[in-house]
């Protein structure tokens, strides 16, 4: 799980940690920069083939890192996010995420406070088209790939056409496909690239649907960051009448599954550690560090990361506060005080963890930045009082 090399690096080291509280989060500029230009080099230099979920990047910092490498489309999965991106200079965004009720009148009240945005939503049925009446929002159809979380099977061409032309009867902008085929991540390369091609062949039998109905596609969106590899190999995306976007996010900071699921060749920096403290030596063979679940997120499973230079260390599963980690018989444990870095398994719920992040450049703190759109919005925004009392930005 390890990235070849990187326990080695020395450009993660961080001077003046002593005074730091932890666990920490710290977020590495340089290395986010280096991310970034590789997904861009991978397109060929195309910005504009990159819809990045920024569910992962969370900060404002990193948003305005992406736009200023002209990356111009974004997807995100919660109001919260959509204001961030907005707020932060961004031009495009989908709303990824099936919005309903109160959820779907405060995104269109965004659209609405920043008329300057192109925002899209998903939609899977005809109730949810007809939410969006009389608004500026445009609609991306949710294609469910196989992995059965949300959207409209994609066995069911003609409900997808039918859907399609509800948008369009309504009035709304019917802006493309949305196709996450993310229930491929935990398998073997070759295997992966198969299973999502026979999807993707698929896919295009819907596009052909609706463009022999009389619907054009303007855009196929596809690929998180473990399938953007059996995306940017299929052949059949090119040359097509509609614009094909891939929608990695984890990918700009990387974390140890990723990481190990892309190839090699590509040189991926992880951008995003945890600092934590050793705060025990329970018994032999055995430490505690200060970072447990409430700092890396356990949702990927034990271990929940890898810990940086220290292979003889194996995180064991986690209490809220408490990281436990056997050492490897015969080797020399950590003292009690001395800072670990940990590399989470996945980055986006432990990124999510934190309110702020330390910004690491030249081995040296060089900020302090918020974690800007971290979690949700106040379930209660409907006074202007409490509107501006949910968001310091």
């Amino acid at each position: 799980m390890m990235v070849s090399g990187f326990a080695a690096d020395e450009r993660y080291q961080v001077n003046g940690l002593e005074e730091v509280l932890t666990p920490a989060l710290l977020v590495y500029p340089d290395a986010i920069a280096s991310n970034i230009a590789t997904v861009l080099n991978l397109l060929g230099g195309d910005a504009g083939r990159w819809r990045v979920h920024i569910k992962t990047a969370k900060l404002a910092y990193t948003l305005r890192m992406l736009i200023e490498s002209r990356v111009g489309h974004f997807k995100c999965a919660t109001t919260l996010e959509l204001l961030t991106a907005c707020e932060n200079g961004a031009k495009d965004v989908l709303l990824a995420y099936p919005m309903v009720g109160a959820n779907a009148r405060r995104a269109r009240e965004i659209s609405e406070q920043f008329p300057q945005v192109r925002v899209s939503i998903l939609c899977e049925n005809k109730e949810q088209v007809r939410q969006w009446s009389g608004s500026r929002i445009g609609i991306f159809l949710d294609i469910n790939p196989g992995m059965n979380r949300t959207g409209i099977e994609q066995s069911q061409a003609h409900g997808i056409v039918a859907l399609a032309q509800t948008a369009q009867a309504a009035g709304l902008g019917f802006r493309g496909l949305h196709y996450y085929d993310g229930q491929f991540a935990g398998v073997e390369e070759r295997e992966r690239t198969a299973a999502a091609h026979r999807g993707y062949d698929q896919l295009l039998r819907i596009v052909e649907e609706l463009e022999g109905s009389g619907v054009q596609v303007p855009e196929v969106i596809t690929a998180g960051t473990p399938t953007l590899p059996c995306s940017l190999a299929y052949a059949n995306f090119r040359g097509r009448a509609f614009v094909h976007r891939v929608s990695p996010g984890t990918i700009v900071y990387g974390d140890a599954t990723s990481l190990a699921q892309l190839p090699h060749e590509w040189n991926l920096r992880p951008a995003a550690l945890v600092a934590a403290r050793v705060v025990s030596r329970p018994c032999a063979g055995k430490i505690t560090c200060d970072a447990g679940h409430k700092a890396v997120s356990a949702d990927a499973g034990v271990p929940t990361c890898v810990v940086v230079g220290h292979p003889e260390l194996t995180p064991l599963a986690p209490s809220e506060e408490h990281l436990p980690m056997a050492v490897q018989q015969g080797a020399a444990a950590p003292q009690v005080g001395e800072i670990l870095y940990l590399l989470p398994r996945h980055v986006c719920p432990t990124v999510n963890n934190f309110d702020e992040a330390l910004l690491i450049r030249n081995n040296a703190i060089e900020k302090v930045g918020k974690v800007t759109a971290r979690g949700h919005e106040a379930p209660w925004l409907r006074t202007p009082e409490a509107k501006d009392a949910s968001h310091t930005g």
